[in-house]
């Protein structure tokens, strides 16, 4: 710590326009702003805009909807607390007997409110004792400013927005699928190296057949048929071997390619899987389907065709190259006159190309997005009748994709056309200076002929190749995004040393757990102990933290603070899929395949057998409804259980848990989405679950835990009451108002403070 004059100095808070006139005038003379906040709710939670301040006196505020400045000077006693709940964050004032005023904002406003709640007790404390400011060394990101921990030098902020854009060199990247086949690449390329010869012998053979027989037959002289029959053979010979290296080359470089591109979307898909929920809370589903599918098949014709051909062009030109100077010099290099600038166009526009494809993908990518939206919840698009929002949704898309396209298409318009024009005044020069130099003796009409012939072949090849440019621009970009996937590291890291998982009993143990979303608290200081064959039920308002208390013991998070033991092993020394076979979810909204009843069942044990489904499906009062479906088990389940009630897809979700006999179960709101009668079923197939296994059950319906050992009452992230519920009732607390508000079906907040209903975290 070290300490500051505290000093007048001007307004160091940067305020915005709007507020800036006023609060000049609110300001007492030598009087400066420490520190702000623009707060946008107001009390109904409705969006309006407010402001709040600090100066070395004083904390002064205007409300959302006040036209008054309210002022509250600093004296002994006072605070400002800041808190979130269910998506609101609460800055509060009090003094020592009571809350002066509180103010709520949208969580984009976290940061600045976390630095002014920070500020407050040292300018109070200043101010009563005369003492200038300690001031801690500053600790925040130099770009976005948002504070750092001590021991953090990456703002996870900024990791997450920072943007690479592609390169060609991503390409090469994928010699680590290629090195598995690299026998099979060095046979496919020895194969081109022998082809592309065997195409360069015809024009060579064109010289002493031009020479040797066309010319002397035009001067009046016989031909020649022996040399004739030579000639003509070695072409024919020359073409065939041409055509079957060529065939060889190219079946063995297209399966080599087609394995690496197999190999490239496994690999994705696996590593895909074994990211964090985190991950994919951020990403759009319709983006992550096209980046395995489209763009790995991208890649796939990059490697079977574009690149083969670019590669076989490259030794062509080489080739005939050297060829060219063999025969003569001086007319090779005018043939050359045309690269340098070939050179520089592809230069030129490379970079233009580059980043216009990834664009061009991530545009396509919205596309796709809209049809991931649509097309699985086309039951709620017709049932709101949105059919004409979404077709104008995708139009939007569309249009938009078809923009970037037409901005590229006007750079790579003028690019093509450009160097073909520079190849035919390429072989115009070669024409004008072949016949000068025929006129002079220096080369006769036969090595004229090849010349041309091989020129013809060096520009297309050339042409050709500048068309590669595009697609391997595209390619590089597709490769790009492949690898953000493939680069990017789980939250939830597999240990080096896994503790074996023996017999797990089920005892958890939550020793100061702590979770946060970005800069926002859900979870602080919770400790908990649940003993094996324990039913706990975790209560609380929407917002509470439960299900995030929930997803941290299934390890699809880690603690960020403390630890989570099961039978007194931190969860994190374990295999993750070794600790999660031990864990039975039951959601409120299950998912089922695309597949039979059986094979949803099994999903968990695979190798299950049918008696084992069928037991399982009984146990879940499944067994009757199943038989009286056509095909019984073997019945197909449309995508997502379409074809099922809400009730028989959860006792299919119940089945499935059944079947792996988990230690631990975990059932989130299993039955809050069912009517009562369907609800007495599930719970009954909920009792043959719970039996002997160690339960952790969410539920609003506070009636459906009452045969729960504990329930667990959550608020703010924090555990603030728990106990049986004859216990919990009697104490008249959380747990009595939250009874009671249910009771009369009226939502009321814990502390009486008014809220917002939100989704539970």
């Amino acid at each position: 710590m070290t300490t500051t004059d505290l000093s007048p100095e001007p307004i160091r808070t940067e305020l915005p326009e709007k507020w800036r006139s006023d609060v000049q005038t609110q300001l007492a003379s030598g009087e400066n702003v420490l520190g702000a906040i623009e707060v946008d709710l107001d009390a109904k939670l409705h969006f309006a805009k407010g402001f709040i301040l600090l100066t070395e006196r004083r904390i002064m505020a205007r409300g959302p909807g006040e036209s008054q400045w309210k002022q509250w000077p600093y004296q002994e006693g006072m605070s400002l607390k800041l808190h979130d709940h269910a998506g609101v964050g609460h800055l509060e004032l009090f003094d020592a007997h009571r809350r002066l005023d509180c103010w709520r904002f949208t969580l984009g406003q976290n940061l600045q409110a976390i630095r002014l709640s920070e500020q407050f007790a040292p300018l109070v404390e200043s101010h009563l004792t005369g003492k200038p400011v300690e001031k801690e060394e500053e600790h925040a990101c130099p770009t976005c400013k948002a504070p750092l921990e001590p021991d953090e030098e990456e703002c996870p902020i900024c990791a997450k927005v920072e943007y690479t854009p592609p390169t060609t060199w991503t390409l090469f990247r994928l010699w680590r699928f290629a090195h598995p086949y690299r026998w099979q690449l060095l046979l496919g390329f020895t194969l081109m190296l022998l082809s592309t010869g065997a195409h360069l012998i015809p024009p060579y053979l064109s010289i002493p057949l031009t020479d040797n027989v066309l010319v002397p037959y035009q001067n009046g002289k016989p031909v020649d048929t022996g040399l004739v029959v030579l000639y003509m053979s070695g072409l024919l010979a020359s073409a065939i071997l041409a055509w079957v290296l060529g065939w060889g080359k190219t079946y063995v470089l297209a399966l080599v390619s087609e394995r690496i591109g197999a190999d490239l979307r496994t690999a994705t898909y696996e590593h895909l899987l074994r990211l964090s929920l985190e991950y994919f809370g951020g990403k759009r589903t319709g983006d992550l389907m096209s980046r395995i599918g489209s763009e790995s098949d991208r890649i796939c014709v990059f490697l079977s065709l574009h690149l083969l051909d670019f590669a076989s062009d490259c030794l062509l030109i080489a080739m005939t190259g050297v060829i060219m100077f063999t025969i003569n010099p001086w007319l090779a290099i005018v043939t050359l006159v045309p690269l340098p600038f070939i050179a520089w166009l592809i230069h030129l526009v490379r970079d233009k190309l580059r980043t216009g494809f990834e664009k061009i993908d991530r545009v396509w990518g919205e596309v796709t997005n809209v049809l991931a939206d649509t097309i699985p919840g086309i039951r709620v698009v017709k049932a709101f009748a949105q059919e004409a929002r979404e077709a104008n949704r995708f139009r939007i898309a569309n249009k938009h994709n078809l923009a970037v396209n037409d901005k590229l298409n006007k750079v790579w318009s003028l690019f093509s056309p450009t160097v073909s024009f520079l190849t035919e005044i390429g072989l115009l020069v070669i024409y004008v200076f072949g016949i000068y130099l025929v006129s002079k003796a220096s080369i006769t009409l036969g090595v004229l002929t090849a010349f041309l012939t091989y020129s013809a072949r060096f520009y297309s090849r050339l042409d050709s190749m500048s068309r590669i440019v595009s697609v391997t621009q595209k390619s590089a970009s597709a490769a790009k995004r492949i690898f953000d996937i493939l680069d990017h590291v789980s939250s939830v890291p597999e240990p080096a040393n896994p503790v074996k998982v023996n017999r797990v009993e089920g005892n958890i143990t939550l020793r100061e757990v702590g979770f946060r979303y970005g800069n926002r608290a859900v979870n602080r200081g919770v400790n908990l102990d649940i003993k094996a064959g324990e039913m706990i039920g975790l209560v609380g308002h929407s917002g509470s933290g439960k299900s995030t208390l929930v997803n941290l013991i299934c390890r699809f998070y880690d603690v960020a603070e403390g630890a989570i033991l099961l039978d007194g092993t931190d969860i994190r020394s374990f295999a993750v899929s070794d600790y999660r076979r031990n864990i039975g979810l039951v959601l409120q909204e299950p998912f089922l395949f695309f597949g039979t009843i059986a094979e949803n069942i099994a999903y968990g044990k695979p190798n299950a057998t049918r008696a084992e489904i069928m037991a399982a499906a009984r146990a879940a009062h499944a067994h009757d409804f199943i038989l009286r479906l056509p095909q019984g088990y073997d019945s197909m389940v449309g995508e997502r259980g379409q074809g099922l009630s809400g009730g028989e897809r959860q006792r299919i979700s119940i089945a499935r848990a059944l079947l792996i006999d988990p230690r631990i179960l975990i059932l989130d709101e299993a039955t809050a989405s069912v009517d009562s009668e369907t609800e007495k079923e599930i719970q009954k197939a909920l009792d043959n679950l719970v039996a002997g296994r160690t339960t952790i059950a969410i539920a609003h319906r506070l009636s459906t835990l009452q045969r729960a050992n504990r329930l667990v009452v959550m608020d703010r992230g924090k555990v603030v009451e728990e106990g049986p519920h004859e216990e919990l009732m009697e104490k008249q607390g959380a747990y009595y108002r939250l009874y009671q508000a249910q009771a009369r079906n009226v939502d009321t907040d814990l502390d009486d403070a008014p809220k917002e209903r939100h989704d539970d975290n």
